[in-house]
């Protein structure tokens, strides 16, 4: 089966990065699937299975942001004995990237070369506008387009109420209301996935996410099951899969996500609240903590009910755990650079042998 990578994101920037490894045995891929060390992908000669080679695995031990993801451009190559290895990530146009658990401080890529991003959530149960604001940051730092879909509007009687409310806690982003079961809406998701572009969706379990892919896509390619009696999603996707449309482009699912860690400063956060951005611009002293500060327009703004206390509060949360895990990744930072200097320090002076 050839598989049309054009229709994939295949692209000249790509091409070019590729050129350096364009020889006999080589040949691109983008990833579809990682599981068990291993990446499910799409080349142009049909699906290819490989595992991680030594300059990936090298590449990885130094920072885990550096292991294939789904949505990867990847350099596959086929030895002698039919082995396929995976020896190379090509350069990420976008990438979605969140705190991991571990003491470690490292990243964790869930998806990347994605052109646009969507934060998914469900209109029943009620929108957590909190998880909202976090993912659109995670989405803003992407580098991809950011935009909010809610699902499961045929359960309400009056969507649209609901999507203003969300839409005040996602400035200039835009919301969609759709649904699976009616098709409501997916008309105006559909242009997204077009030849060459790839849309990303994120979100918890039982949003719909997969429900949604299979809408896109026309057939059912991804497992779906009722919520819960308690309303909790089950964990349906458990792995980040791309999943190519007919006619050209790609969804990229993930899994439903429990907790989100702010990973990277950059832009997200400012753009997610960009509302409480402006007010601060208007704050008497600069770096005003919108604590008590006189002359602070954040406080006026949720004195005069302008400003939601609810988001105020979001950001607050969300400011803190970036800065904590900044401090995290110094640390860890810190302590790579003495393990390179005492390791440096003993290759210069290796121990002198005892005589006799």
């Amino acid at each position: 089966m050839n598989i049309d990578l054009p229709a994939l994101g295949w692209n000249a920037d790509l091409a070019a990065a590729y050129r350096p490894f364009s020889r006999s045995g080589l040949q691109p891929a983008r990833v579809t699937r990682v599981d068990r060390g291993a990446c499910a992908a799409l080349s142009c000669s049909g699906t290819v299975r490989a595992s991680l080679g030594a300059t990936v695995l090298d590449r990885a031990a130094t920072d885990p942001v550096n292991l294939p993801c789904a949505g990867d451009w990847i350099v596959v190559r086929t030895w002698p004995d039919d082995r396929l290895t995976v020896e190379a990530v090509l350069p990420r146009r976008t990438a979605v990237v969140r705190a991991s658990a571990e003491a470690a401080a490292s990243g964790q890529v869930l998806a990347a070369n994605m052109d646009a991003v969507a934060v998914v959530e469900a209109f029943d149960p009620e929108p957590d506008l909190g998880r909202i604001e976090r993912l659109l940051a995670l989405a803003h730092n992407s580098g991809a387009t950011p935009l909010v879909i809610l699902t499961k509007a045929d359960l309400l009687a009056d969507p649209a109420a609901v999507a203003a409310t969300v839409s005040a806690a996602a400035p200039s982003v835009p919301v969609y209301a759709v649904s699976t079961r009616t098709g409501e809406g997916l008309d105006r998701i559909r242009p997204l996935v077009r030849p060459g572009r790839t849309l990303g969706l994120l979100g918890a379990s039982g949003v719909g996410k997969s429900s949604l892919v299979n809408a896109l896509v026309g057939a059912s390619v991804m497992g779906t099951r009722e919520l819960r009696t308690d309303a909790k999603g089950r964990h349906t996707t458990t792995f980040r899969a791309l999943v190519p449309v007919p006619g050209g482009g790609a969804v990229l699912d993930t899994p439903g996500i429990r907790s989100v860690g702010m990973y990277e400063a950059g832009p997200g956060l400012a753009r997610a609240f960009e509302d409480i951005a402006a007010l601060a611009a208007r704050c008497r002293f600069v770096g005003c903590a919108h604590e008590s500060e006189p002359g602070c327009a954040v406080r006026a703004a949720v004195e005069s009910g302008a400003l939601a206390r609810r988001r105020l509060a979001s950001w607050r949360k969300l400011t803190r755990e970036l800065a904590h895990e900044l401090r995290r990744r110094e640390a860890r930072e810190q302590r790579v650079d003495m393990y390179k200097r005492r390791r440096a320090e003993r290759l210069s002076h290796p121990r002198s042998r005892r005589s006799g």
